[in-house]
């Protein structure tokens, strides 16, 4: 599954959903992860009440399981949520990347809770209609 983290330094959890101009996306699997790329946005992203800038972020995480941020508004998060993208807000801003990810890991090998089972099921699915 794709993982997604709003970041200033490509290292934590570091940027708001809105604002950030940078988004690293990983694959995570059982077997551990990857880095697959950024994502880049320009524009004016600190403007508030500006749900353009929304769009493109919304449409670039499209294939993303779950998307972690150090803040995002409710308009943000309930459109991510409708397009099956789960917002998780880090635990501060210091909070590193890689030890998100060794934890998703972990927990795929384990027991993942309901939600995170339910995500799964809704990629596999999606993944199937594909074939």
């Amino acid at each position: 599954m794709k993982i997604a983290f709003t970041t200033h330094d490509r290292a934590h959890i570091n940027a708001h959903f809105g604002w950030a101009k940078t988004i690293d996306v990983y694959d995570v699997s059982p077997k551990g992860y990857e880095f697959l790329e950024t994502l880049w946005f320009d524009g004016n992203l600190q403007e508030d009440g500006n749900e353009d800038k929304l769009v493109p972020k919304i449409e670039a995480l499209q294939d993303c399981t779950i998307v972690y941020v150090s803040a995002i508004g409710g308009s943000a998060a309930a459109r991510l949520i409708k397009q099956r993208i789960t917002p998780i807000k880090a635990q501060s801003e210091d909070q590193e990347i890689t030890e998100v990810l060794d934890k998703l890991v972990t927990t795929l090998n384990g027991n993942p809770p309901p939600w995170l089972r339910k995500a799964l099921q809704q990629q596999s699915s999606t993944l199937d209609d594909l074939d």
